[in-house]
């Protein structure tokens, strides 16, 4: 049996121990809620239902639910995938320039802590609709993290690595796609997973400031009118869509940055 062969058996037997471990964290946890609603009422019962009326609202709910999952994907997605692009094309057109790179990231350090949602009230004053207010917040919200990222990930690059790739006289889009992205993508991939995860909190509250639609405005609309079965169920809903989105994001990032996988 070779090297490989065991560190791959390895692998596969830590990831079952994972998976059952998260299995188990997550049953304790509905345990939990159960035995502090159902069972004891140690919670209010208004702010707090039990699993006994989570369940059924939910599945009543699961139309609006899928509808409103449409809508957020409809507005989550164009947004998400102009931020990303956005992000790596400054990124790189400042991090391969050192001037440039000097002059600016002043002025990046100061723009990226600040909060996108203070811009809400902006969005919605200046841009003709509401899709477009909510769509230019996760934008900022999604940008920044993935600029940051791409200019750190550049500027982590081996000098003798650009050395060697001029020595054999690649420039331009050479240069670009074969030796410097794939040298920063680890770190774009990081920066592009907190804008990902950053992005569905930036969604839910753009959905909760005027939105007819939408994961956000579900919970919202329904928390207005006290029915917080359905609000525990459709964040239960949001939580469950976020996860899967995240693993299908994390088998993206393994698939693409294979080489950085220990052996």
């Amino acid at each position: 049996m070779t090297q490989e062969t065991i560190k791959t058996k390895q692998d596969k037997r830590d990831r079952r121990i994972a998976a059952i471990g998260t299995a188990a964290v997550f049953v304790g946890l509905v345990a939990m809620y159960a035995l502090l609603t159902d069972v004891t009422k140690a919670l209010d019962p208004v702010l707090f239902p039990g699993w006994g009326v989570i369940l059924p609202e939910l599945g009543r709910s699961s139309g609006e639910l899928f509808k409103g999952l449409y809508y957020s994907m409809r507005l989550l997605l164009p947004s998400l995938a102009a931020a990303i692009l956005a992000g790596i094309s400054v990124g790189l057109l400042v991090g391969m320039h050192p001037k440039a790179k000097l002059v600016l990231m002043p002025l990046f350090r100061a723009l990226n802590p600040f909060p996108p949602t203070m811009l809400i009230p902006y969005a919605i004053a200046v841009l003709p609709s509401f899709w477009l207010s909510s769509a230019a917040i996760i934008f900022i919200g999604v940008f920044w993290p993935v600029l940051m990222s791409t200019l750190h990930g550049i500027a982590m690059l081996e000098p003798r690595w650009i050395d060697n790739a001029r020595c054999l006289q690649l420039t331009g889009r050479k240069l670009i796609f074969r030796v410097i992205l794939p040298g920063a993508m680890p770190q774009i991939f990081s920066g592009i997973g907190s804008g990902l995860i950053f992005s569905f909190i930036l969604l839910t509250v753009a959905e909760m400031f005027g939105a007819k639609a939408g994961l956000g405005f579900f919970v919202q609309y329904y928390a207005d009118f006290a029915e917080y079965g359905r609000v525990l169920g459709g964040i239960l809903f949001m939580s469950t869509v976020v996860v899967l989105i995240m693993t299908v994001f994390d088998r993206i990032q393994r698939r693409v940055l294979h080489w950085t996988q220990k052996r």
